[in-house]
């Protein structure tokens, strides 16, 4: 060896950080690996983004794994938002009260949970020029989306809750823990009722999936209301743009919430801020 050749470290040597989203089946499904690969390509990050589809009975050792295997970052989505919190070191402020986290950030051995979901559901709201302070807003949904959303809207001193729930009973912790009020399917299908906005937060968004969603959807006698909100994306046929056409008001899918609430998982991961329509580019092609 030559006298001046420097001596190989490995461990000063730039390597691809691992990212990943943590969920069921449904991990396969999810846009935000094509996402996220594009703007680490786009922002010269030497990232890496996968989907780990995990059994219920694995979401622990999933977890703890993500230490193991030296993951830099992840997300987390249906059907583990809340579950895997006990496996959590640290939780933000916000994660806390919402009792659910999408985001998981390391700071050395240290795994942090926060929820990223709220302030995305934020921006897409002010990117839609809507502002809830004042207004009644209809939540569908008792997991942690809603959570997120129902965080959010008391936050932005939303005027009045309405949480439509299949479980009265999961519905009434959200409230007692969050804020609003419970509804039934079948009180909101009795009479009209007024509300500003309409949020989907329930994974469901077509009739095949529930026809029962389906009906009371297009049967709901909203009065007053200038927008409609699906969490959920890339649907073919959807009942809750179906019910905003109906009513003449704006229809927003799941879109740019993804890409708000991804914009901030990326700058807690890496330090990088980046406009929200980088994440949408890519799920647009």
């Amino acid at each position: 060896m030559k006298k001046n050749t420097p001596v190989r470290n490995p461990k000063n040597e730039i390597k691809t950080k691992v990212f990943c989203i943590l969920s069921d089946e449904r991990a396969f499904r999810s846009k935000s690996p094509v996402m996220f690969n594009a703007v680490f390509k786009r922002t010269g990050v030497n990232g890496v983004y996968v989907p780990f589809m995990v059994d219920p009975e694995h979401i622990e050792e999933a977890v703890r794994s993500l230490r193991v295997l030296n993951i830099a970052g992840a997300n987390v989505t249906l059907p583990y938002k809340e579950s895997v919190i006990p496996y959590i070191d640290v939780l933000s402020e916000g994660a806390n009260i919402i009792g659910a986290i999408n985001t998981i950030a390391r700071d050395g051995e240290v795994l942090k949970g926060y929820n990223t979901n709220a302030i995305g559901f934020m921006d897409a709201l002010e990117d839609a020029d809507f502002d809830p302070a004042g207004k009644t807003a209809l939540v569908f949904g008792n997991g942690g989306a809603a959570r997120a959303v129902i965080f959010m809207l008391n936050w932005l001193r939303a005027g009045s809750i309405l949480v439509a729930g299949r479980s009265l009973e999961k519905t009434g912790r959200i409230i007692s823990r969050i804020g609003g009020e419970a509804k039934s399917f079948e009180s909101l299908a009795e009479e009209p009722f007024n509300a500003d906005i309409v949020i989907n937060a329930t994974s469901v968004s077509s009739a095949k999936e529930s026809p029962e969603m389906a009906e009371l959807a297009a049967n709901l006698q909203v009065k007053n209301c200038q927008l409609v909100i699906d969490l959920n994306y890339d649907r073919k046929q959807c009942f809750w743009e179906d019910m905003a056409e109906s009513l003449n008001i704006p229809y927003m899918d799941g879109f740019p919430i993804l890409a708000n609430q991804a914009r901030r998982s990326f700058s807690l991961w890496t330090g990088i801020d980046v406009e929200p329509e980088e994440f949408l580019k890519p799920l647009k092609s």
